[in-house]
């Protein structure tokens, strides 16, 4: 099937025109719009339709935390654009004389995962419009129905607004070509998916943010607050039943602790799966793919504990909502120490901190490189080994990494749904992407009497030194 040659090009001219319509909004108009079409996703009534329209379509998460993270999203990110600049002049530095003006980057195209149809969107068009942009979303083929909505609701936000409706648009059927196609042509690619998504989008030609594979791993160190600390961690991995990338796929826990923390996790409805069933597990888990290598199975991602043990031929309570196993030494080998996009969590136990950051390391190291760790504890030596050598550009301290590393209203980072990775993970940033990334900025710079730093500002310590081996 070959791309019709006037459905992508169509789209990006629909775009380029509504943007050029807004081309003199000022900050309150667009500021105004972004708010409008923010309700859109927000309203009770539309965002309930959203996330049933986005369970039965996917079969993926569950409506009622849906909604939360429709809410807390949104919300968030509404907050986030509040009062900030993003028009015109949007910064001044006296000393230096230089005047930064912002203007818009053009037309966004945003490629949509299947774990997140309605959320994705609702956020990143909102961080889109703050710079007067356009976007079109190329949504998931999986999750085109529950997408296409979403965007049908900001496009009425829009119109409510006085505002063209085609700053917002979708690809209606989506395939790998037309999405390539709608890659070449945008001028910014937002790409918030796999990893064969994201290599797609850095192939385009395009310039290009993109996201990282997961594998959240948290410390929980002998001066935890077990409770606590089993309390957020079992929230974040049992959310949506795991569909975030920041949700919690291992625990490394100390001695002292351990045996609570696992009874506070049992105690909240977790499940410890041992012996020959976790062997079974693992072979539900993970399946020869199409290129005979065993990765993850479709069939569990994103779906209940219950549901999972079932299928796995494991006996679990109803209550069940989440499976823990024990982590395996061999951590390259344990397919149960990747990222396994369900409430599955692998738990470790160490004596040291030096063990527990060495299986931290790895178990980054073998997935998840740039993406997210976590710390429990109030031991500051602790958290500043993490800040200084972890390769992962999102580190938090007693809190749950689902709901925070994508930014929360208990912490200070950006609120998005799309998390570079750095490097690390192959991305072009280790920023949580928001608004100031739809922006092109100018930097204008005045003239002023020169300021130049003398040679003993500069040198001094080495010509000294010079000086006195010379003597």
């Amino acid at each position: 099937m070959k791309t019709n040659d006037h459905d992508i090009p169509t789209l990006i001219k629909r775009a380029r025109d509504a943007q050029e319509a807004i081309a003199n909004y000022t900050q309150e108009d667009i500021d105004r719009v972004c708010t409008y079409v923010g309700w859109e996703v927000y309203c009770d009534e539309n965002i309930a339709e959203l996330a049933k329209l986005a369970v039965d379509e996917t079969g993926m998460g569950n409506v009622k935390d849906k909604i939360t993270k429709h809410k807390n999203k949104v919300l968030g990110v509404l907050d986030d654009i509040r009062g900030a600049r993003s028009v015109g002049l949007i910064e001044y530095d006296e000393k230096k004389k230089i005047s930064k003006y912002a203007k818009p980057v053009g037309v966004v195209g945003a490629l949509t995962p299947v774990t997140n149809p309605t959320a994705t969107p609702a956020s990143n068009a909102i961080s889109v419009l703050k710079g007067r942009n356009a976007v079109i979303f190329a949504p998931h083929p999986s999750a085109k129905k529950a997408s296409k909505q979403a965007v049908l609701y900001m496009r009425e936000g829009l119109k409510k607004a006085g505002a063209p409706e085609d700053l917002i648009q979708i690809v209606e059927s989506p395939y790998i070509e037309k999405t390539n196609d709608l890659m070449e042509q945008a001028d910014v690619v937002l790409a918030t998916g796999g990893a064969a998504m994201v290599k797609a989008a850095y192939s385009s030609g395009t310039p290009a943010y993109g996201v990282g594979p997961g594998n959240s791993v948290q410390i929980i160190a002998e001066d935890a607050m077990v409770d606590d600390a089993a309390k957020k961690i079992l929230m974040s991995k049992t959310f949506d039943y795991a569909t975030s990338c920041s949700s919690e796929n291992s625990v490394i826990v100390h001695d002292t602790i351990y045996d609570d923390f696992v009874k506070a996790l049992e105690t909240q409805g977790a499940y410890f799966v041992k012996g020959e069933e976790r062997e079974r597990l693992e072979q539900h888990m993970f399946v020869e793919n199409k290129k005979g290598m065993r990765a993850l199975n479709p069939k569990i991602i994103a779906k209940s504990a219950v549901k999972i043990a079932t299928d796995a031929a494991i006996d679990v309570p109803e209550s069940t909502t989440a499976l823990l196993v024990k982590g395996h030494e061999n951590i390259e080998e344990d397919l149960l120490a990747r990222e396994k996009i369900s409430p599955v969590l692998a738990v470790y136990r160490y004596n040291a901190f030096g063990d527990a950051f060495t299986l931290l390391k790895r178990l980054i190291e073998n997935q998840g490189k740039g993406h997210s760790c976590g710390i429990h504890t109030f031991t500051k030596s602790y958290i500043e080994t993490l800040g200084k050598h972890m390769k992962t550009s999102r580190i938090l301290v007693n809190q749950p990494q689902a709901a925070g590393n994508g930014g929360a209203f208990f912490n200070g980072m950006p609120s998005t749904v799309s998390l570079g990775c750095g490097s690390w993970g192959g991305n072009i940033t280790t920023e949580n992407i928001h608004y100031k990334h739809f922006l092109n900025v100018t930097w204008l710079s005045e003239y002023f009497e020169p300021v130049k730093p003398s040679e003993e500002t500069i040198f001094g310590d080495i010509m000294r030194s010079i000086k006195d081996d010379a003597s």
